[in-house]
């Protein structure tokens, strides 16, 4: 009986991950295709030596600033991304829950007190496995970044 109930609770996940997987193949497609796009931008400001500030520590910061502000954007999309799923399934009811919700699960932060309706309640957990990948990726992207301003400012 237990073996039974414990089946029937997990093919009950099925609707999350036909909705959760593509989402997560979508975010991190449009996650690569927006480091890309900063990084071409950061290639083209250096390879232009669009150096607005003569001091070096300071230029550095100013870049790396924005290449941060552009990736925290990308995490702002894809979770807005998720929250309208939370729209259209019924999983949230309003848009300040659904983006509530969405952004603490996809930075596993797990605090807010907004909860989904348990039908999707494992969508929300398939959410919080996109932002460790979507958050290992910016986190490289940012480590390269840094290497490679590094590599063009003499020491």
């Amino acid at each position: 009986m237990a073996a039974a109930r414990a089946a029937a609770e997990i093919t009950s996940w099925g609707p999350a991950w036909l909705i959760g997987g593509p989402l997560i193949m979508l975010t991190v497609v449009l996650h690569v295709l927006g480091l890309g796009a900063t990084r071409a931008a950061h290639r083209f400001a250096m390879g232009r030596r669009a150096h607005l500030i003569r001091n070096q520590v300071l230029n550095f910061a100013v870049i790396m600033s924005l290449i941060t502000f552009m990736v925290t954007l990308l995490h702002i999309l894809q979770a807005a991304i998720w929250a309208t799923t939370y729209i259209l399934v019924g999983a949230a009811t309003t848009g300040h829950q659904a983006m509530l919700y969405s952004l603490s699960a996809i930075t596993s932060y797990g605090h807010a007190e907004v909860f989904l309706d348990a039908r999707w309640q494992m969508l929300g957990a398939i959410e919080a496995l996109n932002g460790v990948i979507l958050i290992g990726l910016s986190t490289a992207f940012l480590f390269a970044m840094i290497q490679q301003s590094w590599q063009n400012h003499p020491r």
